[in-house]
């Protein structure tokens, strides 16, 4: 028999279950661990993310789990979220806040300019209070908490991997992030 504290857990598994779901039926493509650490966003897709292959399974997303790994984030750590619908189009900054809300990472990484514009109209109001015109643009390499996460917008991380200076720019924006138990 399930003791009290095993009901709960199945109850809690179960409804972040039929959040994710009903998340997907709107349109919601993610993946990877929810309540992972770090959620990686991404907006451009490539010609093989668009055929039906992983997001992130390709060259980007080999560098970025490096890159996490260097950071000391475990594989179990991240997770990711396209912030655009299977048409293309970019997802609504409510249906976004809404996806980031149910995965609760700590971190949100935007892989480039299309993701980070999405978060923009996501988190709009909380933006607009944040010190800086950089911050509140989520230009890239600043590291802003918004909600209680950090998030970085690395600006164009797939694009730079074929050049060895803006890889460099690339790693030094992620070692911004903290690593794993360390304060923002």
């Amino acid at each position: 028999m399930a003791s009290e504290r095993d009901a709960r857990r199945r109850a809690c598994v179960d409804k972040t279950d039929a959040e994710l779901d009903a998340l997907v039926s709107r349109g919601v493509r993610m993946g990877g661990n929810a309540f992972s650490e770090v959620l990686l966003v991404k907006g451009g897709l490539n010609d093989a993310e668009r055929a039906g292959g992983e997001p992130l399974g390709g060259a980007d997303g080999t560098a970025l789990r490096a890159s996490l790994a260097a950071l000391g984030y475990r594989p179990e750590d991240w997770e990711w979220l396209l912030a655009e619908d299977a048409s293309g189009e970019p997802l609504d900054g409510a249906l976004a806040c809404e996806a980031v809300c149910a995965l609760d990472p700590a971190t949100i990484v935007c892989c480039d300019e299309r993701a980070a514009n999405v978060l923009r109209e996501a988190y709009a109001d909380d933006l607009a209070d944040l010190p800086s015109l950089e911050e509140a643009m989520l230009a890239p390499g600043y590291v802003v908490r918004v909600r209680g996460m950090r998030v970085l917008n690395l600006g164009g991380f797939e694009a730079a991997l074929g050049d060895a200076r803006q890889k460099q720019l690339m790693w030094a924006r992620l070692k911004q992030i903290p690593p794993l138990g360390e304060p923002y």
